[in-house]
């Protein structure tokens, strides 16, 4: 069984899912790869405990507190490869930032193979289905672009302002 509530943020709604084990998914409403690989019926939950859990979460996240990850049971349904990589972004510090080539590094380490590719990594980043608690908008191109948001980039700004990221050497990418 899977449950949903949707939570009021200063992005607008979130859709919040879970299962009997944990958080599942965190979507904002209209952002790509919505509901992701999901198929199966949800059922309207507000007070079931890992929703309410994950809320508080977001209250403290979004009054600039920095709430701890372990904190929350998480269990993202994903591919071993995208595991490996969510479980990088969970490691990249609030406030601070991580280019995709870096993620890139340690997964092929991790994996004992000489190189891997930021494109993959990009890949896996793009269906992070826990955004914000999963921190895939800490993730920003070798040149310091802010490039792949599933939220969009206006969020993805608006995240990384409110965790106080310098963002003078981080920029927009050009419309080509």
């Amino acid at each position: 069984m899977y449950y949903q509530t949707y939570y009021q943020s200063p992005l607008g709604n979130l859709l919040l899912v879970c299962d009997e084990e944990g958080l599942i998914g965190l979507w904002i409403e209209g952002q790509k790869y919505f509901l992701g690989n999901i198929k199966e019926n949800i059922i309207k939950k507000d007070d079931h405990p890992i929703l309410i859990q994950t809320q508080k979460w977001l209250d403290d996240y979004f009054h600039q507190g920095q709430p701890s990850i372990n904190d929350l049971k998480l269990t993202p349904k994903g591919t071993q490869f995208q595991q490996m990589v969510w479980k990088i972004l969970c490691e990249i510090p609030y406030g601070q930032t991580m280019t995709y080539g870096e993620i890139a590094k340690k997964v092929a380490k991790a994996l004992n193979k000489k190189t891997m590719s930021a494109q993959a990594v990009g890949g896996a980043v793009g269906h992070n289905p826990i955004s914000i608690i999963i921190p895939c908008h800490r993730v920003v191109g070798k040149d310091g672009s802010l490039t792949g948001y599933a939220g969009g980039i206006d969020n993805k700004i608006k995240l990384l302002q409110l965790e106080n990221v310098d963002m003078t050497r981080l920029y927009e990418p050009r419309q080509r």
